[in-house]
């Protein structure tokens, strides 16, 4: 049986990682401060470690009690703006532990590495969509922090063989289809839960920033990848590990603009959303758009979950179901 350390498992996109690994009939193991997870985003079966990556002597009785087939890293702070006032945070939370991630599973004996990793490396891309060969250029110190550790694990290929796969997502969205996981942050920064919450009278009108990008409706436009799908980027990268290390981008290929997003949460719910309309906010690109034809190509990754109101519908029924979050019922 395949047996795998999910760090940050209790959060959005690690809980639906872990749940795929447990379908599959894996033995895992989370590791989760629960700072921002939920023990309710652990499946039965799943053994949960509360437990901060600042605790050595539990990361290292963690990964003692092994073997692990591989690591998967979520757990990282990632509010962009939160990075900005507070740097130095941000790389010592992300990045010091992170590479005290990757010593402990070097000392441990751990084979592959799969990162968590983010498209904020790319700052204000030169083109779109955007390859895994673009200019890096992080736009904050989260997006520096998930460069360090990019950097660390290409060393540690180099020089213990430890496999790597570092996956930069664009914007994770939606909802677990079958209903049991769904995104519960607080607070609340992404924009399609923003919007859901906004038409169902949950929070004040959603406000849009800037409306005279050029872009066909004036609005940013961002790509947005279902978080099913990137759990199973994730098992895709994982089995490019027999062979070599790797570094993927993972997107639709497609962007929406805010507009389009607040259009399709008027489709999927039936009711208007109440919306303002602000000037730019500092540092938006226009266009965001990813490509991930790497992926594609070499691993056989493609999303399921393509078009905007399957994303927003899945969605929109985790939250009218749980009108807070993991804390209802």
């Amino acid at each position: 049986m395949a047996r795998f350390l999910v760090t940050g498992g209790a959060g959005y996109v690690g809980s639906h990682l872990v749940a795929l690994l447990a379908a599959q009939g894996a033995e895992v193991v989370v590791f989760d401060s629960l700072r921002q997870g939920h023990r309710a985003a652990v499946p039965a079966g799943a053994r949960l470690v509360v437990a901060d990556l600042a605790d050595a002597g539990a990361l290292d009785a963690t990964l003692a009690d092994g073997p692990y087939d591989a690591v998967f890293h979520f757990a990282a702070l990632s509010l962009v703006g939160e990075s900005m006032a507070q740097p130095m945070r941000y790389l010592l939370d992300n990045a010091a532990l992170g590479m005290r991630l990757i010593d402990a599973c070097i000392r441990h004996g751990v084979p592959r590495f799969i990162l968590s990793s983010t498209a904020n490396l790319f700052g204000l891309p030169d083109s779109v969509p955007i390859a895994e060969d673009a200019r890096i250029a992080p736009a904050s110190p989260y997006g520096e922090s998930k460069l360090m550790i990019e950097r660390a694990l290409f060393w540690a290929d180099q020089l213990h063989g430890l496999r790597s796969a570092c996956l930069r997502y664009f914007n994770a969205a939606g909802a677990d289809p079958a209903g049991s996981l769904g995104e519960d942050h607080d607070p609340e920064t992404h924009l399609i839960p923003l919007v859901i919450d906004a038409a169902l009278g949950r929070r004040p009108p959603i406000t849009v920033f800037g409306t005279d990008y050029p872009t066909l409706d004036g609005t940013c436009i961002r790509d947005y990848v279902h978080v099913t799908d990137l759990g199973h980027a994730h098992l895709c990268a994982l089995r490019q590990l027999d062979r070599r290390s790797v570094t993927y981008n993972l997107g639709n290929g497609q962007g929406h603009s805010v507009r389009e997003v607040i259009a399709s949460v008027e489709r999927v719910l039936g009711r208007p959303v109440p919306a303002v309309f602000g000037d730019r906010r500092a540092g938006d690109p226009p266009v965001l758009v990813a490509s991930s034809e790497r992926i594609k190509h070499e691993a056989g990754w493609s999303p399921q979950f393509a078009d905007l109101d399957s994303i927003v519908g899945t969605a929109a029924r985790w939250r009218v179901a749980h009108p807070s979050g993991y804390g209802s019922g």
